[in-house]
Formats: C-alpha cells, sequence, structure tokens
C-alpha cells in the first residue's frame, strides 16, 4: 500500500513544482528579455531494508530555453537588443556581475547608465557608464555609448559589456531573475558581440504551449491526487476486513 503512496505523493509533489513553473512563465510572457524556464525531474529509488520498491521524483537541474525572444521595435535611443547568444552585463544587488536580455536603458538622477530595475550597466572594463548630465545618449551597434551635450562635440563615455556564454559555464537564474555563470566568475567582454539600438527583445515564452503543458499538468496532478484517495480507502476497507476477522 505505501508504495501507491509514495508514487502518488512525489508525482503530485513534481505535477505541483511544474505547475509552479509554467505559471512563472505565462506571468512573464511580456516581459522583455525573459527566458523561459524548464523542469525536469529524476527518479530517485530509497535505499534501506524494505524499502527497494519506492523511488522519490526529485527535480532535476532546471534550465531555460535560450532561444531567442522576438524583436520588438521601439525607435527609442536607449532601448538595445543583444544579438545572436550576447548577454548584457550588469551589477547585481550583491554587487557581482550578472546578466540579463532585457535591454531597456535610461540614466538615473546620478547620471549612471542603468537599466529598467535601477541596477548599472557594466561597461567592457566591468565598471559602471557614467554619463555628463543633460547629455542626449545614444548606443552603437558594437555597445558604445555616446554622450552629446547640445554645443559640444559626442564624447565616447564607455562601452556596453557584450558577454556570450560557453558550454563549459552555462548561465544560471538567480533569485533575482539575473543570470550567472555556474562557476561564479565573470565572463570575458566578447569583441565580436553586437547590439540593435532602437529595439526590445521580446520574451521567449510561447504562451499558447505554457498554457497547454499547464492544463496537462493540472490533470496529472488531479491523477495523483485521485490515487492518494483511492490508496486511502484501501487501505480503510483493508482495516475493516481485518476488524471483521478478528
Amino acid at each position: 500500500m505505501d508504495r501507491i503512496i509514495y508514487t502518488a505523493m512525489t508525482g503530485a509533489s513534481a505535477a505541483a513544482q511544474r505547475q509552479a513553473v509554467l505559471s512563472n512563465n505565462l506571468a512573464n510572457a511580456s516581459t522583455n528579455g525573459f527566458r523561459a524556464e524548464m523542469s525536469a525531474f529524476r527518479a530517485v529509488p530509497l535505499r534501506g531494508d524494505g524499502a527497494t520498491t519506492r523511488v522519490f521524483a526529485l527535480e532535476a537541474t532546471a534550465g531555460h530555453v535560450d532561444t531567442p525572444g522576438p524583436a520588438q521595435q521601439t525607435g527609442r535611443n536607449l532601448d538595445a537588443m543583444a544579438v545572436g547568444q550576447a548577454w548584457f552585463a550588469v551589477q547585481g544587488l550583491d554587487g557581482t556581475e550578472a546578466y540579463t536580455r532585457a535591454g531597456r536603458l535610461e540614466v538615473s538622477t546620478d547620471g549612471q547608465l542603468v537599466n529598467s530595475m535601477g541596477q548599472p550597466m557594466l561597461s567592457d572594463q566591468g565598471t559602471p557608464i557614467d554619463v555628463p548630465q543633460g547629455a542626449e545618449v545614444t548606443l552603437g551597434d558594437d555597445g558604445t555609448v555616446t554622450a552629446r551635450i547640445p554645443g559640444q562635440q559626442p564624447t565616447t563615455v564607455g562601452r556596453l559589456k557584450l558577454a556570450t556564454p560557453t558550454p563549459d559555464d552555462p548561465l544560471k537564474r538567480g533569485d533575482d531573475g539575473l543570470f550567472r555563470t555556474a562557476s561564479g566568475d565573470p565572463l570575458p567582454a566578447d569583441p565580436n558581440a553586437k547590439l540593435q539600438s532602437g529595439a526590445l527583445e521580446g520574451s521567449n515564452v510561447n504562451s499558447v504551449q505554457a498554457m497547454v503543458d499547464m492544463i496537462t499538468a493540472a490533470r496529472q496532478f488531479e491523477q495523483q491526487m485521485q490515487l492518494l484517495q483511492t490508496a486511502q480507502s484501501d487501505d480503510k476497507a483493508a482495516s475493516q476486513l481485518l476488524n471483521m476477522n478478528a
């Protein structure tokens, strides 16, 4: 009987976790630069006497869909889309270097180039980019940041750091929504990486497929809960038979 309970319990838990991942994906279907999360599970047999037939379903290493989202033309000077597999480098709240595909930039009140969350964009030197007060900022396709003050010559104030991850040190999503390397080491600037200004990358979530998967996961959860109820009913019936025989 406990084998049925183990199967149903772990199956329901896995289905609930999958629903949580899919819900988060759907909630971010309109978030610029969002990468859809993936969930995967593996069977882990229990060890010990009398438990060799009990198996847990545990979440394996979760990842993200690395396909770029669609380009959304905005015409705004400080909107940028990283081309190909390149990522923008930003400074996380913990001070570490992190990576994002969201390229809606602005100049903060203290004159730093930041993203929409107020986090400093990093240059190819690994430092924040300062912009002169009152300057109009434009972005070159190589990440060059140019400041234009009326009546003065344009000035290059830095170059956005664009980095391309490698299979040996892939990116992993953090709790803050930013990505960092698995090793924790910062990626080198990619001199060949390009960006497209005046455009933003949309979310790569396939909303229709995510909704279909959500319905499937909900049905799987319901089936596992029904299996638990069946096990409970069978256990109750067996106990009644034992009491009658006693």
